[in-house]
């Protein structure tokens, strides 16, 4: 499908353009279902969801959420390395989502990766339905960050796992970013979803931003094309200045 890369004056504009995109999935998704399903990478994105969505809360439906994450590093939910805990922090801990609706990793498996992406796995089915009736889940939502390195979720280059077609979830034990040991949604997840999209802000990703968009080199990033879904790229101008052949579009409002 088609992408859309968006340029914004800065980081603030950028979270006040994601927090409208945003509300338009929920609004989407709660017109074909009683539910908006999302899943949440770590890094600097629950702050910059957290500052749109928490500047103007207005029309979301927060009972309605489902909560999940792209990828968890296998340490305990209070540890500073937690994706959890900084979604919790920066964004859950103020907004009515019931705790039941968000889905987190198993604590009492942070040192069993293999076990703890299986149960992953079945958190997502009880949501999404068994994996007899359904290939791979439907997000309406993935919100992804990308790594200079262009990793995303924990998918890093000319790793094994970029060749998984059959998991929803893998793990590994030999990340190069620590903490070493993470579980994380596959790319045939991320690539079902309904919508997907990049949030990449400051001048150290303009450099990789080239290789993806630009040149359309093989990085992780670059291989995150939903099948029937929606790709958008939110970046801000230092993210952006690198780039040359790349279509952007630079909207006052979304």
């Amino acid at each position: 499908m088609p992408r859309t890369v968006y340029e914004f004056p800065s980081a603030d504009a950028v979270a006040t353009g994601l927090r409208d995109l945003v509300l338009r999935a929920q609004d989407e998704a709660l017109s074909k279902h009683d539910r908006f399903t999302v899943a949440l990478s770590g890094g600097s994105l629950p702050n910059t969801l957290a500052k749109g969505l928490l500047a103007k809360p207005e029309g979301f439906r927060w009972d309605r959420w489902h909560v999940f994450y792209a990828d968890e590093r296998c340490v305990p939910l209070d540890h500073p390395e937690s994706n959890h805990r900084l979604a919790q922090t920066e964004l859950l801990s103020k907004v009515p989502i019931p705790s039941s609706q968000v889905y987190t990793l198993n604590p009492a498996l942070v040192e069993k990766p293999a076990e703890a992406a299986e149960d992953y796995q079945k958190q997502l089915m009880t949501v999404f339905a068994t994996k007899s009736t359904v290939r791979f889940p439907v997000f309406d939502l993935i919100l992804l960050g990308m790594g200079p390195d262009g990793h995303t979720c924990s998918l890093f280059p000319n790793h094994a796992l970029l060749e998984e077609s059959e998991q929803w979830v893998g793990y590994l034990t030999d990340s190069p970013k620590p903490p070493p040991t993470r579980i994380t949604l596959t790319l045939p997840v991320v690539n079902h979803a309904h919508m997907v999209v990049f949030v990449t802000t400051g001048a150290n990703k303009k450099d990789t931003l080239v290789q993806i968009l630009d040149r359309k080199e093989p990085l992780p990033a670059a291989q995150v094309n939903p099948i029937h879904g929606q790709l958008y790229w939110f970046l801000d101008e230092p993210a952006a200045s690198g780039l040359q052949t790349t279509l952007v579009d630079k909207p006052a409002v979304l």
